[in-house]
Protein backbone atom coordinates (compact mmCIF):
# COMPACT_ATOMS: atom_id res chain seq x y z
CA UNK A 1 0.00 0.00 0.00
CA UNK A 2 1.43 3.36 -1.02
CA UNK A 3 1.55 6.20 1.46
CA UNK A 4 0.41 9.70 0.47
CA UNK A 5 3.11 12.34 0.04
CA UNK A 6 3.94 14.29 3.20
CA UNK A 7 2.04 17.38 2.06
CA UNK A 8 -1.14 15.27 1.60
CA UNK A 9 -1.18 14.48 5.32
CA UNK A 10 -1.17 18.19 6.12
CA UNK A 11 -3.98 18.80 3.63
CA UNK A 12 -6.09 16.07 5.25
CA UNK A 13 -5.49 17.59 8.70
CA UNK A 14 -7.12 20.82 7.50
CA UNK A 15 -10.44 18.96 7.18
CA UNK A 16 -10.58 17.49 10.69
CA UNK A 17 -13.34 19.21 12.69
CA UNK A 18 -12.45 20.74 16.07
CA UNK A 19 -12.95 18.49 19.08
CA UNK A 20 -16.11 19.06 21.13
CA UNK A 21 -15.12 20.30 24.57
CA UNK A 22 -18.33 21.32 26.35
CA UNK A 23 -19.41 18.85 29.02
CA UNK A 24 -22.38 16.83 27.83
CA UNK A 25 -25.72 17.38 29.54
CA UNK A 26 -24.26 19.59 32.26
CA UNK A 27 -27.31 21.88 32.32
CA UNK A 28 -31.02 21.10 32.56
CA UNK A 29 -32.18 24.07 30.42
CA UNK A 30 -30.69 25.34 27.18
CA UNK A 31 -31.60 28.27 24.94
CA UNK A 32 -31.31 27.53 21.22
CA UNK A 33 -31.20 29.89 18.23
CA UNK A 34 -32.48 29.08 14.74
CA UNK A 35 -28.91 29.27 13.43
CA UNK A 36 -28.12 26.22 15.62
CA UNK A 37 -30.82 24.02 14.06
CA UNK A 38 -31.23 21.13 13.55
CA UNK A 39 -31.18 20.60 17.29
CA UNK A 40 -29.64 17.49 18.78
CA UNK A 41 -28.96 16.36 22.32
CA UNK A 42 -26.14 16.30 23.06
CA UNK A 43 -25.33 19.25 20.80
CA UNK A 44 -22.36 19.10 18.40
CA UNK A 45 -20.34 21.23 20.84
CA UNK A 46 -20.75 18.65 23.61
CA UNK A 47 -18.43 15.68 24.05
CA UNK A 48 -20.16 12.38 23.27
CA UNK A 49 -17.83 10.03 25.11
CA UNK A 50 -19.65 10.47 28.43
CA UNK A 51 -23.20 10.97 27.23
CA UNK A 52 -26.22 9.20 25.77
CA UNK A 53 -26.66 8.56 22.03
CA UNK A 54 -27.33 11.67 19.95
CA UNK A 55 -31.04 12.28 19.34
CA UNK A 56 -32.50 15.00 17.11
CA UNK A 57 -35.29 17.11 18.62
CA UNK A 58 -37.89 18.85 16.39
CA UNK A 59 -38.04 22.00 18.51
CA UNK A 60 -39.70 24.06 15.74
CA UNK A 61 -42.52 21.55 15.29
CA UNK A 62 -43.07 21.30 19.05
CA UNK A 63 -43.94 24.98 19.54
CA UNK A 64 -40.43 26.20 20.31
CA UNK A 65 -39.72 23.83 23.19
CA UNK A 66 -38.42 20.25 23.33
CA UNK A 67 -37.24 17.83 25.98
CA UNK A 68 -34.61 15.13 25.52
CA UNK A 69 -36.07 11.66 26.12
CA UNK A 70 -32.72 10.38 27.45
CA UNK A 71 -31.49 13.01 29.91
CA UNK A 72 -34.54 15.26 30.33
CA UNK A 73 -32.69 18.44 29.24
CA UNK A 74 -35.15 21.15 28.21
CA UNK A 75 -34.45 23.18 25.06
CA UNK A 76 -36.19 26.45 24.22
CA UNK A 77 -36.06 28.27 20.88
CA UNK A 78 -35.35 31.94 21.62
CA UNK A 79 -35.49 33.60 18.18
Amino acid sequence: MALPPDNAAFAMADHIPPRATEPANAERRYEVRRAELPLSCPTPAMALWNSHPRVYLPVEKLGGEAQCPYCGAHYQLVD
